[in-house]
């Protein structure tokens, strides 16, 4: 009776991160509200990453960044980051999973629209001016795909009569 028991719960413990959702993932929560650009490099130092990174320290290119709405993760070997702050390891690896990438040598750079479905997947060095036009290349359903700002007035609370 031990055994079966024991072969049960071994059974369910291993099971368990195959069946896991994916819903843990970082992208779930940008779902509806940004675009989100992921870069997976081997380095710190890959040509691709530095080439994205400076790239979108230029004005111009934050301010359309910005504007279309769009945040930056990296994850370099398994260590993830989303807009420069770090991610903790179980949410890297949802990434990673939501995803579904192969083992590649080269980093790879991927535009997820609001709508959470891969819109680009570049292999290498990609300009910032690429996924601009990407995201501008959108369908109208896409770009309207955000959840209204919730109105101000409505939330600070209405003064009391005497």
């Amino acid at each position: 009776m031990f055994l079966r028991s024991f072969s049960l719960a071994l059974m369910v413990a291993l099971s368990g991160p195959v069946l896991a959702d994916d819903s843990d993932s970082p992208l779930s929560a940008d779902r509806g509200q940004a675009r989100p650009v992921i870069v997976i490099a081997n380095s710190a130092a890959d040509p691709a990453l530095v080439k994205l990174l400076a790239a979108l320290k230029e004005p111009a290119n934050q301010a359309a960044f910005k504007e279309r709405n769009m945040v930056l993760y990296t994850v370099v070997n398994t260590i993830g980051k989303r807009d420069g702050k770090d991610l903790d390891p179980q949410s890297t690896m949802a990434l990673i999973r939501a995803l579904k990438l192969g083992a590649s040598a080269q980093a790879k750079v991927i535009l997820v629209g609001k709508d959470g479905e891969k819109k680009l997947e570049h292999a290498g060095p990609i300009e910032p001016q690429q996924l601009f036009s990407a995201v501008d290349q959108l369908p109208a359903s896409e770009k309207e795909l955000s959840k209204p700002a919730p109105d101000p007035a409505a939330l600070t609370p209405a003064p009391l009569d005497d």
